[in-house]
């Protein structure tokens, strides 16, 4: 038998090349639906790599080309150790942790997972590998823009745990109000004045920090420039999105009444 010929019809041809025959969908996209189970064949649930007769009845569920079609945004509790962008030194990007397995069970938005939520799929914003809390991951360009646009002025809240770099003398603050006024607006960056941010004590040894840019690991370098050491930095807020009861390396999407 030729390269050309069909295959047996014993054998069957693969679904995916059926349905994309049929215009249906790419190959690519027959593949996810499939996995994802959008895909019925002959009324039962078709599986990844099936084969199917040349009259088989194919249909899906409308629930792929709506979800397709619409662009994602997802909120991560990203962990120590992940990098927010590319990987690099050997360290995973945390968009990896976009899972159907690493999905929050309390998530009530009522959209599957499914792979096409993932080509695009993109951080906004950064977040250092050792630090914690509320990452952004977009499909949707006018997110992107709001939150790391040159004109974005949203807000971002950090919970920052400190130590004094130096030995502080009894009955002294770990915090001079001089050094606290610094930071609030006074420093500067590899020579650029900060915009003003707003820092308050959350408790005896954690800063809150509210600020509208994101310089690289400005938070850390803004505290060693007062004399003091970051030891744990969480992100918890971007603009009105809270990272509320999300757990780490878990994910949910961002919810319809939500906005940046």
């Amino acid at each position: 038998m030729s390269p050309q010929s069909p295959a047996p019809a014993a054998d069957g041809v693969r679904l995916s090349k059926v349905m994309a025959e049929r215009g249906l969908a790419s190959r690519r996209e027959a593949d996810e639906w499939i996995e994802a189970g959008w895909v019925d064949v002959n009324g039962q649930p078709a599986v990844l790599g099936q084969r199917v007769m040349p009259d088989a009845v194919i249909t899906i569920d409308p629930l792929a080309r709506q979800q397709q079609a619409q662009r994602v945004t997802v909120l991560l509790n990203k962990p120590i150790g992940y990098v927010s962008g590319q990987a690099e030194d050997g360290y995973q990007p945390a968009s990896v942790l976009f899972t159907a397995a690493n999905r929050w069970s309390d998530d009530q938005v009522p959209l599957k997972w499914h792979h096409g939520h993932v080509r695009g799929l993109a951080p906004a914003g950064r977040l250092d590998i050792d630090s914690t809390g509320l990452l952004v991951l977009t499909q949707d360009g006018r997110v992107a823009k709001q939150l790391i646009g040159e004109d974005s002025s949203i807000e971002k809240e950090y919970l920052v745990r400190v130590r004094p770099l130096r030995p502080v003398p009894d009955g002294e603050p770990m915090l001079p109000p001089q050094a606290m006024r610094a930071l609030h607006h006074g420093l500067e960056l590899d020579g650029r004045r900060l915009k003003p941010a707003r820092v308050s004590w959350a408790n005896e040894d954690q800063l809150r920090f509210v600020l509208r840019e994101g310089r690289k690991r400005q938070i850390r370098r803004m505290c060693e420039l007062v004399g003091l050491d970051v030891t744990g930095l969480k992100r918890v807020r971007i603009g009105s999105v809270v990272l509320g009861k999300l757990p780490v390396g878990q994910w949910r999407y961002l919810r319809p009444d939500e906005r940046f």
